[in-house]
């Protein structure tokens, strides 16, 4: 690329869209050269930031860097933790953050029609003034957007009873490498009418299209929460606890976090957050369920706790006696998105087999210790959808990053587990991929790429 190759490509995309819609220089804003946790070095700064308004701008742009061979990176919120926003050289970052319209709610057919720059938390409080409920939930809810949450298929606190992202999706708008624009914008539940083309954007991290619009599922406000912070002996128990609020809760269980005693000591002693039960125990859970009858539901809640109590499964408990009791114990789980500060660490995101999660945690923490003595490890999960969470600090000089990566993606293919649970790969988790996909399916994977963005312009280094 020769050294007017950055003007004329900025130059072009202004002249297309419009040269406000263009930085370069100077005047791109930093916080675009890298995402939350993977920050380029200078020279792999994009070439332009630019900021379209609608699909059309989008197609625009794809179009013109498509002709001149030149790379896009889209970008959202820049909340994510593998890397899948950062830029790379000679690039044009794609930011979807000015495409911030909610163009419809339908409470008869339960949607809500977006543009792929809104942030989650907007599509929630939209969802909750027209009596309705979205339902996807993650800590950076007011900064992160729409379409950085479904090209990354974002989990968050209440996959348990209502799905990963792509279960809330019914249609898409993206925008192909070559600028092609592909709408499926979907209101119905039930349409087998060929290929469901909005799985081949969703979770794919940007490297097969920019998504521009989506149309969302919506659910009936619940008119009943309840809250409670239990503390168990053991895992033994948190699975004997998980049968009974399946069994007793059925389909309004909806948040089963479970919390190791390292993670309850750190957030309740240095993040003066509010202890809700005594520290010392095994292991503790923060649970939710969501239902129709505030009264039914309640009386109900507390007697799955009050005959777990009985059987010794649940040392203790506090039920939440208010709105601000329920978002002290939610405050507390959410607290982690604050540990670097108190705690600097290396963080996973992994799935594991249920039932084996506390065997993996045990032998995880005998192999780092093998590696580094001093070590110190923190956990937690939503586990009921197999989640967990790993904070590792190392030993200054004893092991390095991509070390303890190695010791605990090791460990996780051991047990048949997942080196991303809902983060993606983007940069960060490329050399583990192979430990939850087959070559075959890597394989094919290259092969939708190639058919998709021969060129490979979008999102380049990214997942591969």
């Amino acid at each position: 690329m020769n050294d007017a190759m950055p003007l004329s490509i900025a130059q072009a995309i202004a002249d297309a869209i419009g040269p406000d819609a263009v930085t370069t220089g100077d005047a791109m804003e930093p916080r675009h050269f890298g995402d939350w946790i993977v920050h380029p070095p200078e020279n792999e700064r994009p070439l332009a930031v630019v900021y379209p308004r609608s699909t059309e701008d989008v197609a625009a742009i794809m179009r013109l860097c498509s002709a001149r061979g030149v790379p896009v990176v889209p970008q959202g919120g820049l909340t994510g933790l593998a890397g899948g926003g950062a830029p790379v050289a000679g690039c044009v970052a794609l930011s979807l953050s000015r495409m911030r319209a909610i163009e419809e709610v339908d409470t008869a057919a339960g949607t809500i029609t977006v543009q792929a720059g809104v942030p989650l938390q907007a599509v929630q409080d939209a969802a909750d003034a027209a009596g309705m409920l979205y339902p996807l939930d993650i800590g950076s809810r007011g900064s992160c957007l729409v379409g950085g949450n479904l090209s990354t298929n974002a989990g968050g606190n209440r996959v348990l009873r209502y799905g990963m992202a792509r279960e809330l999706v019914l249609g898409i708008e993206a925008v192909l490498a070559d600028g092609t624009v592909i709408t499926s914008l979907n209101k119905m539940l039930k349409n087998n009418a060929g290929y469901d083309l909005k799985h081949l954007f969703i979770g794919s991290e940007g490297t097969l299209g920019v998504i521009t619009r989506a149309v969302l599922r919506l659910f009936p406000r619940p008119a009943s929460t309840c809250t409670a912070f239990l503390a168990l002996p053991d895992y033994p128990a948190v699975l004997d606890m998980l049968r009974r609020a399946r069994s007793e809760l059925g389909g309004t269980l909806s948040a089963f976090e479970v919390i190791w005693p390292e993670f309850y000591d750190l957030a309740t002693t240095e993040h003066n957050v509010r202890t809700p039960l005594p520290r010392g125990h095994g292991i503790y859970i923060l649970m939710e369920s969501l239902g129709a009858d505030q009264e039914r539901d309640t009386a109900q809640f507390q007697q799955l706790i009050e005959h777990a109590l009985e059987a010794g499964t649940v040392e203790d408990a506090a039920i939440a006696q208010s709105l601000r009791d329920s978002r002290d114990m939610w405050a507390l789980r959410d607290s982690v998105a604050e540990f670097n500060r108190t705690f600097p660490h290396v963080g996973f995101d992994v799935s594991l087999p249920i039932a084996r999660m506390q065997e993996f945690v045990g032998d995880c923490k005998d192999h780092l210790r093998q590696a580094d003595p001093g070590y110190k490890w923190l956990s937690f999960g939503h586990i009921a959808d197999s989640n967990l969470h790993i904070c590792v600090q190392q030993t200054k000089g004893v092991l390095t990053k991509a070390e303890v990566d190695a010791i605990v993606y090791a460990r996780v293919r051991a047990f048949g587990g997942s080196v991303s649970a809902e983060h993606g790969i983007g940069t960060l988790k490329k050399p583990y991929l192979g430990y939850s996909r087959t070559p075959e399916e890597i394989a094919l994977m290259r092969r939708i790429k190639a058919a998709l963005d021969p060129a490979g312009i979008l999102n380049p280094t990214k997942v591969f």
